[in-house]
């Protein structure tokens, strides 16, 4: 879908399909100007209450003119639009758009006032909104579905002096949902398609495309390296480790670059500590932080913000195996540390913590880890928030801001030191869990020993990167918060 701007009047229009918004049951102004042009013919269809007043509520109302139909879309009761209603509002219009026969439309959603946003934040709320509906994942099918039949241009009513920071927006939310579209593929795409030499090749595609440094570092390297914790929970399966490496440089080589880290677990099967059968096939998104990474590079290298940014994948299998580590093995760390191996389905903050020593030689100026790392995070936030962990309350407060700002939002959890005492070894410097109470807490409490020479945060992703159900599939999250993140460093959000 083309997105684009259109700053002549409502009534001027001529369009497959206009967008209208209804806010506390009323027209607002470009709904009273096409109202006028056509005879009453919206303030009618309102008048037959058949426009639900929650929003997200739809009617279609066919004219046949210069404007094909109209969309009436309902943002809720109240003349100010939360954001919350404005996106369901958004969202739900866009999905009722792609069951009609329009060819093009225009959005004049952004005519009505919400809470604290600005034209911009509104324009770019529906591309990605838009963007989201549209995407298919069907190339492990013999018959990809029918394409839908919605329209292949978007256009967003504005006044001119809105016209250029809602077109800066509307690009930043193409190549944000490009990133999100190429984080959802992998995530989509099964475990024995999307194995560490895949991701590899990805990083390495994506860097032939965008012209990024990409090294990947292989098992004789890490093993130089000292990775032994990374190479622990590789060592059960026959794919090879991987250890993914992306630069981006947008600003001098002095600058001290962002450092995205993203848990690259191809396939999660538990190890010796085996996972229950049921459900076991969504393990496949145990790579999803490794997605957002490439996901967030891809976006950042479309827009070329002046910063300098790398992401390390490290890539590997969890399988059980003759070979597979087991529970009450212990190993050494690339930061020299000794870990007692109690779970072998704790492996995730194992591959981690290595990544997470090895970007010290970066001097980097924040380090966010991204990872589907606990159940307990499901439960303590459910599939709404990702688990926000972090010594800085500055950097935390950006990621929340940031969050809040693309609908990709996160809930800052607990960091406190007494959470440590769960980690308690009698074998080594620390064991790899901490029993059940407070699991998403002493997982982010285990990266924390590893970074402790730079300022850092953590995101457990495991109730946000897919949904479960009959909506089976990868989210793209957090791409849109690690991106708007990167482009407020490099002062451009």
């Amino acid at each position: 879908m083309q997105f684009s701007t259109k700053t002549s009047a409502p009534q001027k229009t001529r369009s497959g399909c206009a967008i209208v918004p209804v806010v506390a049951g009323g027209l607002g102004a470009a709904g009273a100007a096409i109202d006028a042009q056509v005879g009453g013919a919206l303030s009618t269809a309102l008048s037959r209450k058949d426009l639900p007043a929650k929003a997200g509520g739809t009617l279609l109302v066919g004219l046949g003119g210069a404007i094909e139909r109209v969309l009436l879309v309902s943002l809720g009761e109240e003349s100010v639009v939360s954001q919350k209603s404005f996106t369901e509002g958004a969202r739900a219009a866009l999905r009722a758009l792609a069951g009609t026969g329009a060819k093009d439309a225009v959005s004049w959603l952004g005519e009505a006032t919400v809470d604290g946003r600005d034209a911009a934040w509104k324009a770019r709320a529906q591309a990605l909104a838009a963007r989201e509906i549209a995407y298919r994942f069907d190339r492990m099918k013999s018959k990809p579905d029918p394409a839908p039949r919605g329209p292949a241009a978007l256009a967003f009513g504005c006044d001119r002096a809105d016209a250029a920071p809602i077109a800066r927006e509307i690009a930043a939310a193409a190549a944000i949902a490009d990133g999100m579209d190429l984080a959802r593929d992998l995530g989509n795409l099964p475990g024995n398609v999307c194995t560490p030499q895949y991701l590899a090749d990805a990083a390495r595609a994506l860097g032939k495309a965008h012209a990024l440094k990409v090294e990947v570092l292989e098992r004789k390297q890490m093993e130089s390296l000292k990775m032994g914790a990374l190479l622990a929970v590789a060592q059960g399966s026959e794919q090879a480790p991987k250890l993914i490496v992306v630069h981006y440089q947008g600003a001098p080589a002095k600058q001290a670059p962002l450092v995205l880290v993203g848990k690259g677990i191809t396939f999660d099967t538990g190890g010796i500590s085996i996972k229950p059968a049921a459900e076991m096939d969504e393990m496949k998104f145990d790579m999803c932080g490794a997605a957002s990474v490439l996901g967030t590079m891809r976006a950042v290298a479309a827009l070329q913000p002046k910063i300098n940014l790398i992401g390390v994948i490290p890539a590997c299998e969890n399988m059980p195996s003759g070979r597979a580590t087991r529970p009450g093995d212990v190993v050494a760390s690339m930061s020299g540390q000794t870990v007692e191996i109690l779970n072998t389905d704790a492996e995730g903050r194992l591959i981690l913590c290595d990544a997470l020593t090895y970007v010290e030689r970066f001097k980097p100026a924040a380090v966010i880890d991204i990872a589907t790392l606990t159940g307990a995070c499901v439960v303590a936030l459910g599939h709404h928030h990702s688990g926000l962990f972090s010594r800085s309350d500055s950097l935390a407060a950006e990621l929340l801001t940031c969050g809040r700002d693309v609908a990709d939002t996160c809930w800052r959890m607990p960091l406190d030191d007494e959470y440590q005492e769960a980690l308690k070894s009698n074998f080594a410097d620390m064991g790899n869990v901490g029993g059940r109470a407070g699991g998403a807490v002493t997982a982010a409490c285990f990266l924390a020993r590893f970074t402790k020479s730079y300022e850092w945060a953590h995101l457990d992703i495991a109730g946000t990167a897919w949904r479960s159900g009959t909506a089976k599939g990868s989210s793209g999250r957090p791409v849109p918060l690690l991106t708007r993140f990167v482009l407020g460093r490099a002062g451009l959000a």
